[in-house]
């Protein structure tokens, strides 16, 4: 399972030609309702995005934002297979439960484990403001790798990073040059890379890829608009153990109806906004 997940591709071509910025707008949220991003930061695997056991992303490719969506806020199941599935019955990732309060913000990534196996989790994006001026970067790893620091001017400015954690720091609005070097070392792993650090919006920044199979990548997502809801911290690993301090997602079956118009209705705008890419 795990040589069907990677490329092979050296972590210099990627990064140089494969970094990714993914632009997402916040938007306040109707009663009721979270916004929901997903990313999919497993390595040369296209895959299907189900949710309440509904395909919404269909066809969905490495290094690929979808969103931002709105969706009911409570309960739901996230489920993620392989492109050619006909169901959600036999997942590569989940299923699992997942939780939304009103008005949150989330994106859920699909990724590698720090040991290589498939795995998700959902971070709750933080959308309070930001001193005038300012903007907030955000440093999440979700790559099969060891803890890493980012480096900006040769110093460290993050640290001791571990998958699947972040780290946020408040910058004035400019350009950091950074680089990602393994833990308490400055030989970048990946970059230097250029990251713009927008006044009153997240720059979200995610390592992705794997260290062994040298196809280390970025991403990265801004949300702009901030001024809302608190705290920014992973939700918990889909089907696997939460980060934050909640309990375990566990491992279930069946669906939720709640979501079925929602995901259907996200599903056509998604095959719409993949076929417009395609032409």
């Amino acid at each position: 399972m795990r040589k069907t997940l990677v490329t092979g591709l050296s972590a210099g071509v990627l990064f140089a030609a494969a970094a990714v910025v993914l632009p997402a707008t916040a938007a306040t949220a109707a009663t009721g309702e979270a916004t929901l991003s997903v990313l999919h930061a497993v390595p040369d695997v296209t895959v299907d995005v189900y949710l309440d056991g509904k395909r919404a992303i269909d066809d969905f490719t490495p290094g690929t934002l979808a969103g931002p969506m709105m969706v009911p806020a409570g309960a739901h199941q996230l489920a993620i297979t392989a492109s050619d599935a006909a169901d959600a019955s036999k997942p590569i990732i989940g299923p699992a439960d997942v939780s939304f309060d009103a008005g949150g913000n989330y994106t859920a990534v699909a990724h590698d484990a720090a040991d290589g196996s498939p795995t998700a989790t959902v971070f709750t994006n933080d959308t309070s403001a930001v001193p005038a001026g300012q903007g907030r970067l955000v440093v999440r790893h979700v790559a099969a790798a060891p803890a890493v620091d980012v480096l900006a001017g040769g110093k460290a400015v993050v640290t001791n990073l571990s998958n699947p954690d972040e780290q946020a720091l408040e910058l004035a609005a400019g350009t950091v040059s950074a680089t990602v070097a393994a833990t308490g070392t400055t030989d970048p792993v990946i970059g230097p890379a250029d990251v713009a650090v927008t006044a009153g919006a997240d720059s979200i920044v995610y390592a992705w890829g794997s260290l062994d199979d040298s196809n280390l990548a970025l991403a990265t997502q801004t949300i702009s608009d901030l001024g809302g809801t608190p705290n920014g911290v992973p939700a918990g690993n889909a089907g696997l153990v939460a980060t934050n301090g909640q309990a375990a997602l566990p491992l279930v079956g069946g669906a939720a109806a709640a979501l079925a118009a929602a995901a259907a209705i996200g599903a056509v705008l998604l095959r719409r906004r993949t076929a417009a890419a395609r032409r």
